[in-house]
């Protein structure tokens, strides 16, 4: 895709990956250690991902944790997928956010859960 942010990225920019995924660093943090973890086929969404795929992202998921455990030793993690505008999308190929969490952050990502 001609325009996409993450088809164009450059590979000495990703510190970890597998067959089907990468990861680099947020450019725009919210927190020490933002990750995230990118197909490397493009495609919309987490909901159009194939079965193999989504296998994928959650062994590239553990394998980024490990290493953020080890560099920057949060507290605790948010692990997001924004899929569509009205939940915040803006970058339309899959990526999940890895954000470490420390005690004392303000409020990234709260709502009360009913």
């Amino acid at each position: 895709m001609g325009d996409c942010v993450f088809c164009g990225l450059p590979q000495e920019a990703t510190f970890a990956e597998n067959d089907l995924f990468r990861a680099i660093y947020d450019r725009n943090p919210v927190s020490k250690g933002h990750a995230l973890i990118i197909s490397k086929r493009h495609v919309t969404n987490i909901f159009e991902a194939k079965p193999e795929e989504m296998a994928a992202i959650g062994e590239l998921l553990k394998q980024v944790k490990g290493m953020l455990d080890e560099e920057y030793h949060p507290d605790g993690y948010n692990v997001v997928a924004n899929v569509g505008t009205v939940a915040g999308q803006t970058v339309f190929h899959l990526h999940l956010h890895v954000i470490p969490r420390y005690q004392g952050d303000k409020d990234i990502l709260k709502w009360d859960v009913q």
